[in-house]
């Protein structure tokens, strides 16, 4: 079993907050002013911050207080009022259910202690009906995101390890890591159905040509993440 280590969020500002939002917020139907927004692993709260205008509400749950303060910081800062933050612990907390009409969970799942309860969870969260947008890291991505506990070698973002087969670098890595396969197969099982699964590319999906861009986001070694967008059916 994988001893996975806490995630560090992104910091407010960073392009990949600004990627991962933007799809999200261009799906068809994702978002509406009527709507409420779940972050689940919000950390700094980064990316429903970015996210506010198109709710009516958003709400982000984290197990990490200092994230959670960095949030509230950040909102006073930028005087948004609708938006809330709490402790939400996946695995193990008692969390409410089928309470939010959409759902966001931006490199979370990989660092979950048990991968699969967490994942139960969040559908639990989710109103039927619901839409969501996930994000894992990428297997295919060249360097290993999150770094490895690695013996001799002072460098833990070893070029391909990620590569190795799963028991191998599920030995040594800091969090999982997904194919687009494994992750479809994760969300599936849990009961979402899932409407859409691509690569977020480093950093080609910015590319306006359709043609190229659509390339880009299907080369999964120009890839950092896999996200998988879909809802939940019963």
């Amino acid at each position: 079993m994988i001893n996975v280590v806490p995630g560090v969020p992104a910091d407010f500002g960073d392009r990949i907050v600004a990627r991962r939002t933007r799809i999200a917020a261009a799906y068809p139907g994702f978002v509406g002013a009527n709507r409420t927004l779940l972050d689940a692993g919000c950390g700094n709260g980064a990316s429903m911050l970015t996210l506010a205008r198109h709710f009516a509400h958003c709400h982000g749950i984290d197990i990490s207080e200092n994230h959670l303060h960095a949030f509230r910081r950040e909102a006073d800062r930028r005087g948004i009022r609708n938006c809330t933050a709490s402790f939400g612990d996946l695995c193990s907390a008692p969390l409410p259910e089928e309470c939010f009409d959409r759902l966001i969970s931006f490199e979370v799942i990989e660092h979950l202690p048990d991968e699969e309860q967490g994942v139960r969870n969040l559908h639990r969260l989710l109103k039927p009906g619901g839409m969501f947008a996930v994000t894992v890291p990428n297997k295919w991505w060249i360097f290993e995101t999150h770094g490895a506990k690695l013996p001799l070698l002072p460098w833990h973002r070893v070029p391909l390890f990620s590569w190795l087969p799963r028991s191998i670098h599920e030995r040594f890595a800091n969090a999982r890591i997904y194919t687009r396969r494994r992750i479809v197969q994760e969300l599936v099982h849990a009961g979402f159905r899932v409407r859409d699964a691509f690569y977020v590319t480093a950093p080609m999906d910015r590319l306006t040509n359709p043609t190229l861009h659509k390339i880009a986001t299907r080369v999964p070694m120009l890839a950092t993440s896999v996200m998988v967008l879909g809802e939940r059916i019963d």
